[in-house]
């Protein structure tokens, strides 16, 4: 695939996820339609070579090819990414009815950048569960997609220092104005009628629960004066599950490949389908239910755990270190940290280098300030679940965490190079002491 090729579809894929259920689902329809069979976890697999796709609780996906040589001697090629971005989740009974405005209650799910959220066109979406009129409960996502909602910022002749001292209450700043209406209107209400409009045919009863979160408006864009950005919405890290399925679409059929994209990423992923669940080690018993020739074949994997890389602001260069700062369109970043933040070592690092220099793409890497607290990824976790090589790689970004963020137009592509390579490389994946 041409750059320009995969960052128009990756463009439109971040369009059409704005929560890890549309994400999820978006992926489903790109592996569906390249013959990937959808598996179910309730259901006996009787897996035989061929390309596999599981969900589980719709917003966690594993894709992967079962390759004709046994994966005990050729090992397994893991590439891990989330699905979910910092935004801001609506609360069960979020209506606040003020001076005759809803207001909608939310919490703020991850470490959000909460500044660049006032002023912006929202919408909304997410997963609704409902009762049908035959009384049985049903799941369906939905999206406004149009803006209905926005987080107005209180006008400077009202606050003199919001320029210096601004400070904002996530509890009471932060609600989302969503019209003009009395205490007779509710947001179930408004459910049902998406629901209605967005799948025809639906009986809808009542709406019991939700799952629902904000999101812009504005979808994603090239930008900068020679098309060198690619600005939008949750980069961070839908940006890294696009490419790692690309790339596993193009996989040696012969060797065995996975794509694992967990959800709650960023609140810790302690959950069934997190990384810290037993989502990924579930499918690879039922790939190799033996536990010896399991563990025998993790010894010769090697698991990439791609996660969005912290890019050299040229406003706050002194944020990084000096000889660890990454540019945007420089290519892929490695990720290293003393203190286990991120799971690479010498040896998965060594290989990866050797894979972009024999391919001719650019690489970096990064090591936060010894002097700043360093974030995480799904790597080490992943790492500490499984007992496998891990290496932590991520593309350089601006405005990790801001509602709208900022990467280089070539570095995905890049990416995308490196992993499609690593999924037909037959070699050993370990590298043995001299």
């Amino acid at each position: 695939m041409t750059k320009d090729s995969f960052n128009t579809a990756l463009m439109g894929y971040l369009d059409q996820s704005p929560t890890p259920f549309h994400a999820v689902s978006s992926m489903l329809n790109i592996l569906q339609s390249q013959g990937f069979d959808l598996l179910n976890e309730r259901d006996d697999w009787p897996l035989t070579p061929g390309k596999y796709v599981v969900t589980r609780n719709e917003s966690s996906l594993i894709a992967f090819v079962l390759g004709s040589k046994d994966p005990v001697s050729s090992g397994l090629r893991i590439v891990g990414a989330h699905t979910d971005s910092p935004c801001l989740k609506v609360k069960p009974k979020p209506e606040n009815y003020l001076n005759g405005y809803l207001n909608i209650g939310v919490e703020v799910y991850g470490g959000v950048l909460l500044n660049p959220w006032f002023d912006r066109d929202l919408s909304l979406a997410g997963r609704v569960t409902y009762q049908a009129t035959n009384d049985k409960l049903a799941n369906v996502n939905i999206n406004f997609k149009r803006p209905i909602g926005t987080i107005p910022s209180l006008a400077i002749h009202l606050d003199r220092e919001a320029n210096s001292e601004r400070k904002i209450n996530s509890q009471t700043d932060i609600p989302p104005l969503l019209m003009q209406a009395g205490e007779q209107q509710t947001l179930n209400d408004l459910l049902v009628k998406q629901i209605k409009t967005e799948h025809k045919g639906t009986k809808v009863q009542r709406v019991l629960s939700h799952e629902l979160c904000f999101f812009d408006t504005q979808g994603a864009a090239q930008t900068g004066f020679n098309k060198e950005f690619i600005a939008s919405a949750r980069l961070d890290n839908l940006l890294s599950c696009f490419t790692a399925i690309q790339s596993l679409l193009e996989a040696d059929q012969a060797l065995t490949s996975l794509v694992v994209c967990s959800d709650h990423e960023e609140v810790g992923s302690v959950s069934a389908e997190g990384a810290q669940g037993t989502f990924l080690k579930d499918v690879l018993t039922r790939i190799i239910p033996d536990t010896i020739d399991r563990q025998r074949a993790i010894n010769r994997s090697l698991l990439i755990s791609a996660d969005n890389a912290h890019g050299v602001h040229p406003n706050y260069a002194n944020k990084h270190d000096g000889n660890h700062g990454p540019i945007l369109n420089q290519g892929p970043v490695i990720k290293v940290n003393a203190n286990q933040r991120y799971a690479t070592n010498s040896v998965t690092a060594a290989y990866f280098t050797a894979l972009c220099d024999r391919l001719k793409v650019p690489h970096q890497t990064f090591v936060t300030r010894t002097d700043m607290a360093c974030g995480s990824t799904i790597g080490p976790v992943t790492a500490k679940e499984l007992g496998i090589k891990t290496l932590d790689v991520g593309v350089p970004t601006f405005a990790m965490h801001s509602i709208r963020e900022l990467a280089g137009s070539d570095d995905a592509h890049h990416l995308y190079q490196v992993l499609t390579s690593f999924f037909k490389d037959a070699g050993d994946l370990g590298i043995t002491s001299a």
